[in-house]
């Protein structure tokens, strides 16, 4: 199954006061690179997260973003340090004491006093915040692989028409080539008979020019090139695993044969077709940058 670099996927799973969501997106980019944007206190499960992408991903710029809401009372908690409000009350009395003083000081502005009531988060289960973590990154994965499938479809099609049009042009330069011999031929022999008049030249003479013009143009090995690289092309576009970078050296194959039948021709009517040959292939390239 042919797959686009371009997708994205959003999921979202609510456990009683708790809500994950994880928002997904990629472009084009010729390895996997991954960007994680989330709450600190989810950082200790990047690593996870990345192993588990790569399941789904083999290439692209990947963008994840990830919301934690935890709405319950009990995500945090009251700390007294008892020890730390002993020394408040130790060094005040001394003060008083030593400065004959009046110790006014009561439980409440004793409180106030810093780091003796302290407001403090309580951690999570570890195991129970990466399941719903988990869950929630994987339906994400799902409808991201989702988008990319649909897309990876469209661009397939796509290939493959612009595939059947590459074999056209190639079809009519394999036609054209022997006739462009047979013409040179007729018009070497008519120039021949019109330089020379009554004297007769020999016929071998005028088919080993005829041969080394043939050498010159020939053009076979790279049209045989040429149809095998569309072939393959064709068939790594039934695969099902990822086959951009296969693709991309194929069609950079492709069009290195095409510039040579186009240094190669004289001829005006292939010289045009090796153009649209041209033309073609890198249209193909270009998609072939989309697919994973």
């Amino acid at each position: 199954m042919v797959k686009s670099m371009t997708g994205f996927g959003r999921c979202e799973v609510s456990e009683g006061d708790r809500k994950m969501t994880v928002e997904m997106k990629s472009v084009n980019h010729r390895y996997l690179d991954v960007t994680i944007k989330m709450p600190k206190k989810l950082n200790y499960f990047e690593s996870a997260i990345r192993s588990l992408l790569k399941s789904y991903i083999q290439r692209g710029k990947v963008d994840v973003f990830i919301t934690y809401e935890d709405l319950s009372e009990s995500n945090v908690s009251l700390r007294y340090n008892q020890a730390l409000a002993a020394e408040y009350l130790k060094y005040l009395n001394q003060m008083a004491e030593e400065f004959g003083l009046e110790q006014d000081v009561n439980a409440g502005a004793l409180s106030r006093y810093p780091e003796v009531l302290v407001m403090e988060e309580v951690q999570d289960d570890e195991e129970e915040l990466w399941r719903i973590l988990e869950q929630a990154v994987k339906g994400a994965c799902e409808q991201f692989v989702e988008t990319r499938a649909r897309e990876g479809e469209n661009l397939k099609r796509d290939l493959l028409a612009k595939l059947d049009e590459l074999l056209e042009h190639v079809a009519f330069i394999e036609e054209r080539s022997p006739q462009i011999v047979a013409e040179y031929r007729e018009k070497l022999t008519d120039k021949v008979k019109e330089l020379l008049a009554d004297t007769q030249m020999e016929e071998s003479r005028i088919a080993a020019e005829v041969t080394i013009y043939a050498d010159k143009i020939c053009v076979d090995e790279e049209i045989v090139r040429l149809k095998s690289h569309i072939k393959s092309t064709r068939s790594a576009l039934e695969k099902e695993d990822s086959v951009g970078r296969r693709l991309d050296f194929i069609a950079q194959e492709m069009n290195r044969e095409a510039n040579t039948i186009l240094s190669k021709s004289n001829d005006l009517e292939v010289s045009n077709h090796a153009i649209e040959l041209k033309t073609g292939i890198e249209k193909v390239r270009e998609q072939i940058q989309n697919i994973e």
